[in-house]
């Protein structure tokens, strides 16, 4: 089709205005809720530092072995003075926020709005609710100096990727990511290396980004030896960091 021919609405048209009134005023609405959701998140999580940001499938039973493990690895954290956030849900995240209430640093739950499955859990400190996943995905990382992933469906995938790609591109800071599960995440592990490195999609060094870990001791190890490596941020640095979100 020729472009003279085409039908390309010009800014501003309207066509009935009661109609377009409404829509605009809806959409701007949803813009205010947005940036609230921004602000919110800003405020009550800027002071926290240093803290983790926690993943898994809200699946998991209480009485799975890996809920212990979740458990532990929070717990660990906590006491050693990070502040450990989780999507607030059961499964997991409420492993991940119980460990971290019974410990000594604060348990954060950034709950999302679902029509099944979220229910906020009973182990939080800060307990915020978001109706939009791309706001709730930016506090995740903006404010944890560290990712511990453990078995999970997309919504961790979701995670886990978001993070891989900021740190990947430069968009934030270096961080520990690191996969709890070796048997779970193995295979993944092993596709990216046949699959991604292999055609060209990442580079190898890119594989290096993430580290697989079972021991909960060894977790928190690992995030110590990440920073004592490197001088850890200074608070107007990792501010900076954050700002490329």
């Amino acid at each position: 089709m020729r472009a003279d021919r085409k039908n390309v609405p010009q800014l501003r048209q309207v066509t009935n205005k009661a109609r377009a009134t409404s829509q605009k005023a809806s959409e701007s609405w949803q813009m205010f809720t947005i940036m609230a959701e921004f602000v919110e998140s800003a405020e009550r999580l800027s002071e926290l530092r240093p803290a983790v940001s926690m993943f898994g499938s809200a699946r998991i039973a209480p009485d799975d072995p890996m809920y212990a493990v979740a458990v532990d690895i929070a717990r660990r954290l906590s006491d050693e003075g990070f502040a450990v956030i989780s999507g607030g849900g059961p499964g997991l995240m409420e492993a991940a926020n119980k460990g971290a209430f019974e410990g000594l640093s604060p348990s954060v739950g950034l709950n999302i709005q679902l029509p099944r499955e979220q229910t906020p859990n009973t182990w939080q400190n800060i307990s915020l609710s978001f109706r939009h996943f791309f706001a709730r995905k930016v506090a995740f990382v903006k404010h944890a100096d560290a990712y511990v992933v453990l078995p999970g469906g997309f919504g961790t995938l979701d995670e886990l990727t978001e993070a891989l790609v900021l740190i990947q591109t430069g968009k934030s800071r270096r961080i520990p990511i690191i996969l709890v599960g070796t048997s779970f995440w193995r295979g993944l592990l092993d596709w990216f290396r046949e699959r991604l490195v292999a055609d060209g999609m990442i580079a190898a060094e890119d594989m290096n980004l993430v580290q697989l870990i079972d021991e909960p001791a060894n977790v928190v190890e690992a995030i110590f030896a990440f920073y004592e490596a490197q001088e850890m941020p200074t608070e107007e640095e990792a501010a900076s960091s954050g700002a490329l979100l």
